[in-house]
């Protein structure tokens, strides 16, 4: 008999231990769980002058990945963050444009700092200017967001309406 009760006191024990660490990672993953899924629909460009990086871009596709949504035709929407060294002149930065395989945005709303849309961005620098980017809809599964600056260059961006690997069975 006290064999037993020893045995049930110690599975109780182990099991209490293992559900304190279960809802420990359960949390940890549900707070981390957002930053993932945008970190999947995020890509960045840098852009150089001698070797050092003057304009940074980042963007993040804010459509859902589903199969549902493939059928709407909503407008594709990103959060672009944009860096701009402060050794570039201002009059610079009418020099850049963007555009969704080559058709230019319906609107560019900038983003305050404490914008609540800025949670949907994995990567926020306080150095960064966010904008919400709206283009037209396109029936393309895969398409690029393009960043050109006559001074610095231009980047491709490659984005997807459904996860990318299953476009290739490879990662980008």
């Amino acid at each position: 008999m006290r064999t037993m009760t020893a045995a049930l006191s110690l599975v109780l024990l182990l099991a209490g231990c293992a559900t304190k660490e279960q809802t420990k990672l359960e949390r940890s993953y549900e707070k981390e769980k957002n930053y993932h899924a945008t970190l999947i629909k995020t890509e960045k460009a840098q852009l150089y002058r001698d070797g050092l990086t003057k304009v940074l871009l980042t963007a993040t596709y804010l459509n859902e990945q589903n199969a549902s949504k493939d059928t709407a035709e909503e407008d594709e929407r990103f959060i672009v963050g944009l860096y701009v060294d402060e050794s570039v002149d201002n009059t610079l930065l009418n020099d850049f444009n963007l555009t969704l395989d080559g058709t230019p945005p319906k609107e560019i709303v900038p983003l305050k700092e404490k914008d609540p849309r800025l949670k949907l961005v994995s990567f926020k620098a306080p150095w960064n200017r966010f904008f919400l980017v709206t283009f037209p809809y396109t029936p393309k599964k895969r398409f690029k967001l393009i960043f050109e600056s006559d001074a610095y260059g231009r980047k491709e961006l490659d984005f997807a309406k459904k996860a990318k690997y299953t476009f290739t069975h490879t990662a980008f």
